[in-house]
């Protein structure tokens, strides 16, 4: 795994190291053009560039610490560092929007028609070009090795494109019937930045807070585990997030309650093992202890089921175990997020359950939906 990270690392400090070089230069040369000029538009431009300049400066910053190794203060490692590398890229992106907004307002109270050149639109086109080229290629990568604050740069990138091309249409303006719109274009643009830096903002915010896991990732998880020859089912997965590539976890699993400690402990062995090979991510094993014959105990789980599947807000019963000779039954119940009262959703399965099975003390765990 720790190759895989590395590989990871090298290619987003590589990708960054681009981004910088090309939004250096493109900032540069818009703003001695926009300086010339006398055009806001292109001086804002400039601005933006060097922003995201910035912004591949704290994604090396952030990779370079995400892949300090785990200390006693954090154990898990110091992969989320990520994704708050993406916040505050986002945050650079909002302030600059805002920036950029007071200034172009500024610029519309007090119009200066701007001085364009056949130099200056072919520069605005190449700084299209360019950032076209760049947003796609920063974007790619990040998917590609999942990183938050890449994506956000690429779709910045990307962005830009649409920014100069505003100013290209300004400048065409300007030129063609010397109407000044240089001002009412950069409070466009402006607007549209600050729209940007909110959204890129939600993404790395979300998995910080605990965003649910991929429903591909824990579909193929669950297939996985059951594929082990003893296992009989796969449920409870949770998995948490302490960066890009860095994911533990925990899932219980159902076994023929007639197995010993040391056979489930070797096929539980056998599926951590399997499971980190699959998917690099380290699981722990709960056990569930079930029936797997056509005798009373099995029959009456399977009536057990039928009866608490159907209630409103149930979305699987699992963990059955039922207790003969002390009357006990004890399950666990996935219930779905909009049950509005726990308290009562719980009373009304006992109320169901003993109906049918009066003589048995009844025992309900609320599992939350973590994962599909």
């Amino acid at each position: 795994m720790s190759q895989k990270v590395s590989v990871r690392d090298k290619e987003i400090t590589k990708t960054s190291v681009v981004g910088i070089i090309t939004n250096v230069l493109l900032s540069v040369f818009k703003a001695i053009v926009g300086l010339l000029a006398n055009s806001i538009a292109i001086v804002l431009d400039a601005v933006n560039n060097l922003s995201d300049a910035l912004s591949s400066v704290i994604t090396i910053i952030g990779v370079k610490i995400a892949h300090r190794k785990p200390d006693k203060k954090h154990p898990y490692g110091h992969g989320r560092v990520e994704y708050l590398s993406g916040i505050i890229i986002a945050g650079i992106v909002f302030a600059a929007g805002v920036l950029s907004l007071i200034e172009s307002i500024k610029k519309i109270l007090e119009p200066e028609v701007a001085n364009y050149s056949f130099v200056t639109i072919l520069i605005v086109c190449v700084a299209i070009v360019t950032k076209i080229i760049l947003g796609r290629y920063v974007k790619s990568q990040g998917e590609k090795y999942r990183s938050d604050a890449l994506i956000a740069s690429g779709a910045d990138a990307s962005f830009d494109a649409i920014i100069s091309a505003s100013t290209l249409v300004g400048a065409i303006v300007t030129m063609l019937w010397g109407i000044s719109i240089d001002g009412y274009i950069g409070a466009i643009i402006s607007i549209f930045i600050i729209k940007a830096g909110v959204e890129l903002i939600t993404q790395p915010v979300s998995q910080m807070l605990g965003a649910r896991a991929n429903v591909e990732l824990t579909k193929s998880i669950k297939e996985q585990i059951k594929t082990i020859d003893g296992i009989l089912g796969a449920y409870d997965l949770v998995l948490h997030d302490y960066g890009p590539d860095k994911v533990i976890g925990s899932v219980h699993v159902s076994v023929d309650d007639k197995l010993t400690a040391r056979e489930i402990h070797l096929l539980t062995q056998r599926a951590q093992q399997h499971i980190y090979e699959q998917f690099s991510i380290y699981l722990t094993f709960g056990i569930y202890a079930v029936c797997n014959g056509d005798d009373e105990v099995g029959r009456m789980q399977n009536e057990l089921m039928n009866i608490v599947n159907p209630i409103e807000g149930v979305i699987q019963t699992h963990g059955i175990f039922i207790d003969v000779e002390r009357k006990r039954i004890s399950f666990d119940v996935v219930m779905d997020f909009n049950v509005p009262d726990r308290e009562l959703f719980v009373k009304q399965i006992i109320g169901r359950v003993k109906e049918r099975f009066n003589e048995y003390q009844v025992s309900v765990n609320l599992d939350v939906d973590y994962s599909d």
